[in-house]
C-alpha cells in the first residue's frame, strides 16, 4: 500500500495500537518526540494559510492553526486508525505577533524588539481522533532575553540560524546564549510541550515506551 502523496513513511505501524501520524515536517518535533522513544509511522506536513487573522490573539492564533493542521491532515489520511498530531509555536510580545522570520531583516527587527525584554512563547498542540474528534492544549512559556549588543545581533543575523523560526530565533541554537531565564517548559520553545504532549497521547489510549 502507498503512502498519501507527500508522506514520509517513518516505521511500520504495530496492529496492536493506533498509528501517529506527525502533521509538521519539523525536524524539531521529531527529535523531540524521538527522545521520548516515540518514532511516528508518517510524516505527512500540513499546508494551511497561516495568516493572522484581524484581532487574533496569539494564543487563539496558535490553537487555531495546530487545530486547522491536525484536521487537514486526518481528512488525507487513508490508512490505518490513526492518530494526528499537529503543533503550531508563537512568539509574542503582548498581544503582537512576531513572525517566522523570512529575511534578515525580518530576524534583526525580531531581536530588536526582543533584546532586554520578556516574551512569551505558545505552543498550541492538537490531537485528531481516528473518530474525527480532536483534543487540544496551548502552553505557554515565558522567556527573557538579555541586552543584545548591534553586533551580538549582526551575528546571530549572519549564521542564518533564524530564518524560519518564529520570532526569528532557536533556543536550541546560538540563540540560547541570548536567554537570561525561562519559566515553563523548555521543550515548548523549541517547538513542541513534550511532557504535555505525552499525556494528550496518553489519553487517547497511545502506547510508548516512556
Amino acid at each position: 500500500m502507498t503512502s498519501p502523496k507527500g508522506a514520509s513513511p517513518i516505521a511500520s505501524n504495530n496492529s496492536s495500537r493506533l498509528a501517529l501520524v506527525l502533521a509538521s515536517e519539523s525536524p524539531r518535533r521529531k527529535a523531540l518526540l524521538a527522545q521520548a522513544g516515540i518514532v511516528p509511522d508518517a510524516v505527512l506536513p500540513a499546508h494551511v494559510d497561516e495568516a493572522v487573522r484581524k484581532g487574533e490573539a496569539p494564543r487563539d492564533h496558535a490553537l487555531r492553526l495546530a487545530r486547522a493542521k491536525a484536521h487537514t491532515v486526518a481528512r488525507e489520511w487513508r490508512r490505518a486508525p490513526a492518530l494526528v498530531l499537529a503543533a503550531d509555536t508563537v512568539v509574542a510580545c503582548g498581544r503582537r505577533i512576531l513572525p517566522k522570520a523570512a529575511s534578515d531583516d525580518e530576524v534583526r527587527r525580531c531581536l530588536q524588539l526582543l533584546s532586554g525584554r520578556s516574551h512569551q512563547v505558545m505552543t498550541a498542540v492538537a490531537l485528531v481522533k481516528p473518530d474525527a474528534s480532536v483534543i487540544s492544549r496551548v502552553v505557554l512559556t515565558r522567556v527573557v532575553f538579555a541586552r543584545l549588543t548591534n553586533e551580538a545581533i549582526a551575528a546571530y543575523v549572519a549564521s542564518g540560524e533564524g530564518i524560519g523560526k518564529a520570532g526569528g530565533y532557536a533556543v536550541q541554537g546560538r540563540a540560547e546564549a541570548f536567554v537570561r531565564q525561562i519559566n515553563g517548559s523548555y521543550s515548548n520553545v523549541v517547538g513542541l510541550p513534550l511532557f504535555h504532549t505525552l499525556n494528550l497521547l496518553r489519553g487517547c489510549g497511545y502506547c510508548f515506551p516512556c
